[in-house]
């Protein structure tokens, strides 16, 4: 009866909306591992060629999307997200294609893995701003939980039976299992029906200043400030440890594929249920002690892979570990995305999305790369300590007291640009 009650309230566009993300989001799920499965068994790509395209992607797809944040700001939000699942759908279905031809290249994976990078930035910054027009604010915070829910499940589900799917048919057919799903998202986006909130007036030609706005307002914000460097932080440290897990669960210690796909699948029931979770232990514990307090346990679990060992021992502590961690970030991710739409300006909320998620992406791809330099003269296992230790520090970015504020940080940067004289007047491991 709640759930029937909880669905009208957010009303019939929401279902439309939820109803695309779940459908790309499980997309993704199934061509979870398609290219690097593609660059090494059809291309004879090298370890670090696969790990060059993963890094390389992210760094360039967040580079890419730096001007899109002004961009999509400026812009009805619904023809935006439409455009970038299009923009998605074709990059992908030129891989299958490529293959029956005979001229796929790493080039072309590269290519199209900017391209998919760049998109995501573009369509994530417009979907969060469109959400905060959509969803009354007494229930953005149920409305994030549920793409975080979507998120898990598919995160459950998707590479399980990808992963199935890839040894028996091959990988190209979850790559257009992948296309599909953003060819159906903008379909189902299409179907929402009503007006969109009127989008703000550009009162001037974009310059180089106005790519950097979503920064400045971030930063104008001590709190949202705080939270924003905690989650680029753990973000980057969580990933860059994560291939060298990898490496040492398929390699040195001997796991067979199905422990090791086991061993991340099934930790992910845990942001099922973190992310139904949310609603209730925010109005318990308050949003401003959930974002903090629960931002701080979080980074605890993660050196504990450092202790992996070869056999079930090992399993379980990866299991227990992961299952720790992801229980934590899906609490915590609603809330911090549920805070960002509170506190930002909607004419700005594109752009503060867009610079969070380039950030976030930049990060990750450079401590990558530096922590695949520094297990290449260690071992992998001094990466995977090093990035849990080093995580252990991170809720000290976090602010330390007080409640959120309540005036929008676009509002305060505002005066702040205003006295300026180069301002123009004028939003699966990971978390926030």
């Amino acid at each position: 009866m709640a759930t029937v009650l909880e669905r009208a309230r957010l009303g019939r566009s929401f279902g439309w909306l939820w109803s695309a993300y779940a459908v790309s989001a499980y997309g993704t799920g199934l061509g979870f591992g398609a290219f690097s499965y593609v660059a090494i068994t059809v291309l004879g790509a090298s370890a670090g060629e696969v790990s060059a395209l993963s890094v390389a992607g992210l760094a360039a797809g967040a580079v890419l999307a730096v001007p899109l944040g002004p961009w999509v700001e400026f812009r009805r939000k619904r023809p935006v997200m439409i455009t970038m699942d299009l923009a998605r759908f074709l990059a992908l279905a030129t891989i299958p294609l490529a293959l029956w031809l005979g001229v796929l290249t790493l080039v072309q994976l590269l290519v199209v893995s900017v391209v998919t990078a760049a998109a995501k930035i573009a369509f994530n910054a417009a979907s969060g701003s469109y959400l905060k027009g959509l969803v009354p604010p007494e229930h953005l915070l149920t409305a994030s939980s549920r793409f975080e829910s979507t998120t898990w499940s598919a995160t459950v589900v998707g590479p399980v039976v990808g992963g199935a799917a890839m040894g028996v048919i091959g990988p190209v057919a979850t790559v257009l299992a992948d296309a599909a799903s953003y060819l159906l998202s903008a379909l189902g986006i299409t179907a929402i029906r009503g007006d969109e909130p009127a989008v703000p007036t550009r009162a001037e030609r974009t310059r180089f200043a106005d790519l950097l706005l979503g920064w400045r307002w971030i930063w104008a914000d001590r709190t949202l400030r705080r939270v924003f460097l905690n989650v680029v932080a753990v973000n980057a440290l969580i990933m860059a440890a994560e291939p060298l897990l990898t490496f040492m669960m398929l390699g040195p210690l001997g796991f067979p594929p199905w422990q090791y796909g086991l061993a991340f699948a099934l930790p992910c029931l845990g942001g099922l249920v973190g992310s139904r979770l949310a609603r209730r232990v925010v109005a318990r514990y308050g949003q401003t002690a959930v974002l903090l307090r629960l931002g701080a346990v979080r980074a605890l679990w993660p050196i504990g892979l450092a202790f992996v060992r070869p056999g079930w021992s090992g399993l379980v502590i990866v299991m227990a570990v992961e299952l720790a961690l992801i229980g934590c970030i899906s609490l915590h991710n609603p809330v911090v995305g549920t805070y960002r739409m509170q506190v930002v300006d909607p004419d700005r909320l594109a752009r503060v999305l867009a610079a969070w998620s380039v950030t976030t992406s930049a990060g990750i791809a450079a401590v990558t790369a530096l922590w695949g330099v520094l297990a290449t003269v260690t071992s992998p296992r001094v990466g995977i300590a090093a990035a849990g230790v080093l995580l252990l520090a991170t809720p000290a970015l976090l602010p330390r007291r007080g409640k959120p504020p309540t005036q929008p940080a676009g509002s305060q940067a505002r005066t702040a640009s205003q006295s300026s004289s180069t301002a123009p007047a004028l939003s699966s491991r990971s978390t926030g």
